[in-house]
């Protein structure tokens, strides 16, 4: 009798600690005062799976919270090579955030080949003579890799400084065997960890990773765009199964800005001080408009995303988006069917089938929505497609680490780089024109069954 009551007594009290916490979590919810379509995915957990989705809530559904163990706000300063007329409308709006306006005479050399991308990568490790500081959101222990680690290896040991930040979730193969490392950090590099996974839940938040790529040598010369550190993206040869990607090469006062990116998210990583960035001597290496948007919780506000959301509502002749995954938020599938109405040619260039079939899923529903509104899907018929980057009409080029999706968009550390000069602009569109030359248009017929998934995972979306 008593071993039966003090069942039942265990029961409920795990059965009221339960529903309080769920009443805990929905009131958590309001305050923050998050979307409606997030609040039903959430409370649709919750019905499915009522006390793991709170435990999974604040695991992964943290956005920009306060607290003493988030990243501080980052502040880009400016240069004095600052440009003090506004560009368009995208470069007002983004001021208007506190976004720093776009820097001229910067220079800017786009790659789009993996050979010349791993070429380029490698000379300039060769090169360096001060500091190698790099930061990427994949780093795989491969043949690619073994070659860039036993550069850096070898710089180090030269007294050049190395750093190398890389995401633990990322790169958690390399997180959790760290071997390949150890030469590397004996001969004096710094290697560290974004946001490591081994952290109690509420020292961390798994659901905000570092997307960022980051190349810099010396603080002068800076890579970045899409491609990670792997043989996915770029090697001394070419590979069959290699990714189509971009990076691109700058110098000027944008490199600053990216310096300013690192050295914040480095100090974070080590939780040390802040380091500032060298400001760089007033030379003229180009004549490209140049303005370096970062995004993620460490930004206040949504900058990127408002200055994506104008651009598609203000553009008078085209839109051409590139991106591996496209999981949009509600508002930005309406500002492009908008635009389609209003007679702009709107584009969705993406890989006809993507590395991940969670993405396939969760991007179909949108796709055939766009494709309803006479929207041009260019299933591009090539390898992996993983580059990010859009044209808005002849006035901008956005290329960077986003995709169009919310994590990318609302969650994830993540930096893009606007290129408002028209030689760019031209070169970013004959990229473009190869994948359009090398896509079907027409999505394959859905199954009821098919039809029926794809629509659900838009509940999950917010998540994705």
């Amino acid at each position: 009798m008593q071993n039966s009551l003090l069942d039942f007594l265990l029961f409920h009290g795990i059965f009221i600690i339960g529903e309080i916490l769920i009443v805990f979590t929905i009131l958590h919810m309001l305050y923050q005062r998050r979307t409606p379509t997030s609040m039903i995915a959430w409370l649709l957990f919750m019905i499915i799976v009522p006390y793991i989705s709170v435990i999974l809530y604040f695991l992964i559904g943290t956005r920009k919270q306060p607290t003493k163990n988030n990243k501080s706000p980052l502040l880009l300063k400016d240069g004095d090579d600052i440009s003090t007329i506004e560009a368009n409308s995208i470069d007002g709006i983004l001021r208007s955030n506190g976004i720093a306006g776009a820097s001229k005479h910067n220079h800017f050399e786009l790659i789009t080949d993996s050979v010349k991308a791993f070429e380029v990568m490698m000379a300039e490790i060769k090169a360096a003579e001060k500091s190698i500081s790099m930061s990427t959101y994949v780093f795989n222990n491969d043949a690619v890799t073994k070659q860039i680690v036993s550069a850096l290896t070898q710089r180090a040991e030269q007294g050049v400084q190395v750093r190398l930040l890389i995401d633990s979730l990322g790169s958690y193969k390399l997180y959790f065997f760290q071997g390949a490392l150890k030469k590397l950090r004996q001969a004096g590099g710094e290697v560290h960890f974004f946001m490591p996974l081994l952290r109690l839940p509420y020292q961390n938040y798994i659901n905000l990773r570092n997307h960022r790529k980051i190349y810099l040598f010396d603080e002068k010369i800076l890579l970045s765009g899409g491609m990670n550190l792997s043989a996915e993206y770029m090697g001394p040869t070419k590979q069959d199964d290699q990714w189509e990607d971009v990076l691109f090469k700058s110098m000027g006062e944008a490199t600053y800005q990216y310096a300013q990116i690192f050295e914040d998210d480095w100090a974070y990583a080590i939780d040390k001080p802040l380091r500032q960035a060298i400001i760089p001597e007033q030379d003229v290496h180009g004549d490209a408009y140049i303005q370096v948007v970062p995004s993620g919780p460490d930004i206040k506000g949504d900058a990127l995303f408002e200055a994506l959301i104008s651009a598609i509502h203000t553009a008078k002749e085209r839109v051409w988006i590139v991106t591996p995954y496209f999981i949009p938020d509600e508002s930005l599938t309406y500002a492009l069917k908008i635009a389609k109405h209003k007679g702009v040619d709107i584009k969705l260039i993406t890989p006809k089938a993507s590395n991940h079939l969670i993405a396939d899923l969760s991007r179909s529903s949108y796709m055939r929505e766009l494709a309803e509104n006479d929207i041009d899907l260019v299933l591009y018929n090539g390898n992996m497609l993983h580059a990010k980057a859009i044209l808005f009409d002849n006035a901008a080029a956005m290329i960077g680490s986003v995709n169009i999706d919310n994590r990318s968009l609302l969650l994830n550390y993540e930096v893009v780089s606007f290129a408002y000069s028209k030689t760019i602009i031209s070169e970013v569109e004959t990229w473009m024109q190869g994948f359009i030359d090398n896509a079907e248009t027409q999505m394959s017929e859905a199954s009821k069954i098919r039809r029926i998934v794809e629509n659900f995972m838009r509940i999950l979306a917010p998540q994705l």
